[in-house]
């Protein structure tokens, strides 16, 4: 019996270790240094620790860094009543955590019953809370449960679907946070450690290593509702369940290196692969939405092609008749009129390798390094055109052509209320016997038209009982309106509805 336990010693050893260590195909639940940041968003060091705290030296068992972090770790549980049967990244979010009901898919949801759970972070002694986009997407109420048990509601401060952040508040003071440390000193190999709350066990703490940085998974896009995803994610094997969407990825100093927002699983459980929003990225979008009430985002004005990925390559050279090979870069297939990258000079077929002093491997490395920046900052690019190395130095501007940040004051209607309108044509009259209406295009996740309902395609034939026929008669109505609004609208199986929103500031 002894040489029995002797043989399989060493196999239960490494079946334990490998249990601990791995985790799993895609499936979902994107800096700059400013010198006027607010105290409390630091760049961390070694030595800096958290508030009420000691500042103990931490051991390769991480218990410190672990009692450091959960008490900074919270649950987010979102409650929706949203009886739309359309699918949404509300819906995505319930997939992964836990799959709903199907048949109850049409039906209201009891107001005491959250449509599903995630994690949060807190960033700031005054309620300041940090989680993921998806985590908070639909969300008529949102309420914050501390690792202590005491419960919070929360006010939405704002959210970014291309970069999976959102920024929450609660009324407390002296709360235990975490400090962001810089992303980019992490290193493949070091060890992480992941904490939330999945499958409902609170204030879970895993290990693991980082293995990888700059993953590019294309979630975002195709699940999250992104129009400009940002995608640099830190890849670890620390394991992440449903329910850790939010959570913490911190070093083993407890401080903040990600946001976990993503895993890579058959089965929508561990299986070795968690995705984590660095935290420079992540720091620079709550700056952004606190400071602003929206997120500045530069863009360098190219559409591009990335060289690393072979089936792209072989895509666009079967759809163009063209010979490229893969390798290391971004290679510029078309330049944005009046962009910054064309005031520079910028060419289609341009090559581009390093933006500042980062090196420019695949799309993940450019829109981290672009993304990252407000309109109006200057990036110095280096790209290879003929075979010969340039470098231009390009002033980022919004998707506008702005090189000045905006604030809430600045947006159109459209943008505050999260939709676009196109004119409604006479067939679409006539099939709905309409004698007005525009067609909702780009409806944004989380935006006032999507809150009530609405969906791209869908038909708004008045807004406070006038008809609209244009987004310039929306524009009209709405430009200096405060309070409420009410909206007629038209699904598309012809059904009439009424419903309303608080106009935004």
């Amino acid at each position: 019996m002894k040489d029995i336990f002797k043989k399989i010693l060493p196999f239960a050893v490494v079946g334990v270790m490998s249990g601990a260590t791995t985790f799993g195909a895609i499936h979902y639940f994107e800096n700059r240094e400013t010198t006027d940041q607010t105290s409390y968003f630091t760049n961390a060091k070694s030595n800096v620790s958290f508030a009420g705290f000691n500042q103990a030296a931490l051991g390769d068992d991480f218990v410190q860094a672990s009692k450091m972090t959960v008490p900074a770790v919270v649950t987010i549980k979102n409650y929706s009543n949203r009886t739309s049967g359309r699918s949404t990244e509300q819906d995505i979010f319930e997939w992964f955590f836990g799959q709903p009901n199907r048949s109850q898919r049409n039906q209201q949801r009891p107001d005491n019953i959250p449509s599903g759970m995630g994690s949060g972070v807190i960033i700031s002694p005054d309620g300041y809370i940090i989680s993921n986009n998806h985590v908070v997407a639909g969300a008529n109420k949102l309420e914050v449960v501390l690792s202590n048990k005491k419960s919070y509601i929360a006010t939405l401060v704002g959210t970014d679907p291309n970069t999976d952040i959102s920024l929450l508040k609660i009324e407390e003071k002296g709360l235990p946070y975490l400090n962001f440390a810089n992303s980019d000193n992490v290193e493949v190999g070091q060890w992480v450690l992941a904490v939330g709350n999945p499958l409902g066990l609170n204030s879970t703490v895993t290990a693991g290593i980082i293995s990888a940085k700059g993953r590019g998974i294309g979630i975002l896009g195709s699940q999250g509702n992104a129009t400009n995803p940002i995608e640099s994610f830190i890849q670890t094997d620390a394991a992440i369940n449903p329910g850790n969407s939010g959570g913490a990825l911190v070093n083993t100093n407890g401080d903040l290196i990600g946001i976990n927002s993503a895993i890579s699983s058959t089965n929508g459980y561990y299986q070795g692969y968690g995705f984590a929003v660095p935290a420079n990225l992540a720091k620079k979008i709550v700056e952004d939405i606190k400071k602003f009430g929206l997120v500045q985002r530069g863009f360098l004005g190219v559409n591009s092609l990335d060289l690393s990925n072979d089936q792209q390559i072989a895509q666009y050279n079967s759809r163009n008749n063209t010979k490229l090979k893969s390798g290391a870069g971004v290679y510029v297939t078309d330049v944005t009129e009046k962009s910054g990258a064309e005031d520079a000079g910028l060419r289609t077929g341009d090559i581009i390798t390093k933006i500042d002093q980062t090196t420019i491997k695949d799309f993940a490395d450019l829109s981290l390094s672009v993304g990252s920046k407000r309109p109006g900052d200057q990036v110095m690019v280096t790209y290879l055109r003929n075979g010969k190395e340039n470098t231009a130095r390009v002033t980022l501007k919004d998707q506008k052509g702005n090189t000045t940040v905006r604030s809430k004051a600045d947006l159109s209607v459209s943008e505050k209320i999260g939709a676009e309108f196109e004119p409604l044509n006479d067939r679409f009259k006539r099939d709905y016997g309409l004698n007005s209406g525009v067609v909702t295009k780009n409806v944004a996740v989380g935006g006032e038209m999507a809150k009530i309902g609405i969906v791209d395609n869908y038909i708004v034939i008045e807004i406070n009982g006038k008809p609209v026929n244009s987004e310039k008669e929306v524009e009209n109505i709405l430009k200096n309106h405060k309070g409420n609004v009410q909206v007629k609208f038209v699904d598309e199986s012809g059904r009439i509805y009424t419903r309303g929103f608080t106009m935004p500031n």
